[in-house]
């Protein structure tokens, strides 16, 4: 066999087995909980906000304008409302909360840190138009949440348990990031006592149909 034809040959194996192992060294393989998000932003970008800064973006009130969905269920004042209900991989349902819904900037802004306590059964919502990177913080927070982030297809892609910020500090240096285009808030544990894992499902009424 000519001498040139195999190496050209074994130059061509070389190349394909280096391409073969870029690929699986850079994680081309998707995760089962693989995310449309992009890498995080580098520290400092983005603007600071109480339980709801978009890092990568920079919160904006377009970032923070209400989705085009409407929650099935409404209270008076200044909050709708919509239930959200937890699933494991079984369908076997986890636990269930009525949330406030914080869909204009000044609500997402505000958070739960105009509030004194929260109920065993309520949280707050955060809807977003899409997936993103995003960091909360505990900026004024009188009590510890569970910082819950879901992505588009109603899956819990992260769990922050986030304390209450020691006296005398105002929180805003406690940051807790994550990718979702939804984020839940719930009571410090909530997810603990009812056996939320990151994975499972998540049905929010208005806004995701749980497929």
């Amino acid at each position: 066999m000519d001498s040139r034809r195999v190496l050209a040959g074994l130059a061509v194996v070389g190349a394909v087995a280096a391409v073969v192992l870029v690929l699986v060294a850079g994680g081309a393989v998707p995760s089962p909980l693989a995310s449309s998000c992009p890498p995080p932003a580098t520290a400092g970008t983005g603007t600071p906000a109480t339980l709801a800064t978009a890092t990568t973006t920079g919160s904006t009130a377009t970032d923070g304008a209400a989705t085009t969905d409407t929650p099935t269920t409404t209270r008076s004042g200044e909050y709708e409302w919509t239930t959200v209900t937890a699933y494991d991989a079984d369908g076997t349902r986890l636990g269930v909360v009525e949330v406030r819904i914080a869909e204009s900037f000044g609500q997402k802004y505000t958070g739960l840190s105009d509030t004194e306590s929260l109920p065993e059964d309520e949280g707050m919502l955060f809807p977003y138009p899409q997936e993103d990177q995003r960091t909360f913080v505990m900026r004024e927070m009188s009590f510890g949440i569970d910082i819950v982030y879901i992505d588009s297809e109603g899956r819990v892609t992260e769990i922050h348990h986030a304390p209450e910020p020691p006296e005398g500090e105002d929180g805003s240096q406690y940051e807790y990031p994550g990718c979702g285009q939804y984020v839940l808030e719930v009571n410090y544990d909530w997810t603990t006592r009812n056996g939320v894992e990151v994975g499972d499902r998540v049905v929010i009424e208005g806004y995701t149909d749980g497929e």
